[in-house]
């Protein structure tokens, strides 16, 4: 479905002035009506824009303000205020509520004629439900492509079809995948108008899949709108975004690496999945791309996966023994205690604890596991033990 999002995109609606509510462009669009009275609120439907030229109120704010009210209870998409003798001005109590509720509201001038702003809304709505028909045969695509591709039917099929979407032969493809984290209520959908503006200001065009609470993208490396920003800076929009709508972040992107062959598309997925993976491990959402990780890829890289198994037991088993029989925290610390450098200061702070309690830990860890944590060698080797952790886990 279309969002008021996509329709402020579009240059016929540029006479449409957002005065409040900005946080709420997001919302869902499925019609447009005209109201003139609270009335009337019963006979709309949620989702839809509403407009009002306030000609039965005269300039009486109080009437405007239960418009309003009364309109946001319904559900409608946001409101549209056609300013002139009848409204010469909205009432910053309104403003106030609209921003509080993030619920859209509108000015647009006298002069622009309601008839063209209803014809233009609905012909945008009709082009969108078109393209939702398009889109689904882009995700049936993309789907064979990451899942399918070993199949000989759609080696000699697929490229053709994403020719005729402007991914020519050659070009160097990757995979973004975005999720919400394990320990998050809500769908993937909550935040799909947001990642799919900010991706739209981005790049020139690609492919979506939903699939299992994610939303892959397949991407053309050479086709960015904006090769100056960096990937990194797109993302944190999107977080920060995030963060406003729901009070915390609990969306997770990752990005594969790019290949000329549409063999690696599937890898390209695998790879993003990984960066998520470790980014819910480590509570980092500063790492965006598989490219990124660093000392994770020579780990992944060890043919005889034995020797890191054996690693990561003698540098952490005794630890980890001990949590089991004692129920003591003694792992999750020692990472907190390597992530912020051995500081006591920072790790009280993080972890809400006492001084005295971390430097007992402290104690406590380097008596099991027989080390010197000042020992730049040894936290080395722990962090690497760590992010053996890590790698096993995600194939457990």
């Amino acid at each position: 479905m279309a969002t008021i999002s996509d329709l402020l995109l579009e240059p016929e609606f540029r006479q449409l002035h957002l005065i409040a509510g900005e946080k709420g462009v997001y919302r869902q669009l499925s019609g447009i009506n005209v109201i003139e009275s609270a009335d009337l609120i019963p006979f709309c439907r949620p989702n839809e824009l509403l407009v009002t030229t306030g000609i039965q109120m005269k300039n009486n704010a109080s009437q405007l303000e239960e418009l309003i009210s009364k309109s946001f209870e319904k559900k409608v998409a946001g409101f549209i205020i056609n300013t002139g003798p009848y409204i010469s001005q909205v009432p910053l109590t309104i403003i106030q509520f609209a921003n509080q509720n993030h619920f859209p509201i509108f000015v647009m001038d006298w002069n622009y004629r309601i008839a063209d702003l209803l014809k233009n809304t609905f012909q945008f709505i009709s082009l969108k439900q078109q393209s939702l028909h398009e889109q689904q045969s882009d995700e049936k695509l993309l789907y064979n492509l990451i899942f399918r591709y070993d199949q000989n039917i759609f080696r000699t099929s697929i490229p053709q079809q994403l020719e005729k979407r402007g991914f020519p032969k050659g070009a160097e493809l990757g995979i973004i995948t975005c999720t919400t984290s394990s320990s998050s209520k809500n769908s993937i959908n909550r935040y799909t108008a947001i990642i799919f503006y900010e991706f739209q200001k981005r790049y020139n065009y690609f492919l979506t899949l939903k699939h299992n609470n994610q939303l892959i993208f397949l991407i053309n490396r050479h086709e960015v709108k904006t090769e100056q920003i960096p990937f990194s800076k797109t993302v944190e929009k999107i977080y920060e975004k995030v963060v406003d709508l729901n009070g915390q972040l609990d969306l997770i992107i990752g990005m594969g690496n790019f290949s000329a062959s549409l063999e690696n598309v599937s890898k390209s997925y695998n790879e993003s999945l990984t960066v998520i993976h470790l980014v819910q491990h480590h509570k980092n959402p500063f790492i965006h791309k598989y490219k990124e990780i660093g000392t994770y890829k020579i780990i992944m890289g060890v043919a005889d996966q034995s020797i890191i198994k054996q690693f990561q037991q003698d540098m952490l088993g005794p630890l980890y023994m001990y949590d089991h029989l004692h129920d003591t925290d003694f792992v999750p610390f020692l990472r907190v205690f390597l992530e912020e450098g051995g500081s006591p200061n920072k790790i009280s702070q993080k972890l809400f604890i006492h001084r005295n309690t971390v430097t007992y830990k402290i104690k406590k860890i380097e008596s099991l596991l027989d080390v010197d944590l000042n020992n730049t060698f040894t936290r080395t080797n722990l962090n690497v033990a760590l992010m053996i952790e890590d790698i096993l886990s995600q194939k457990s």
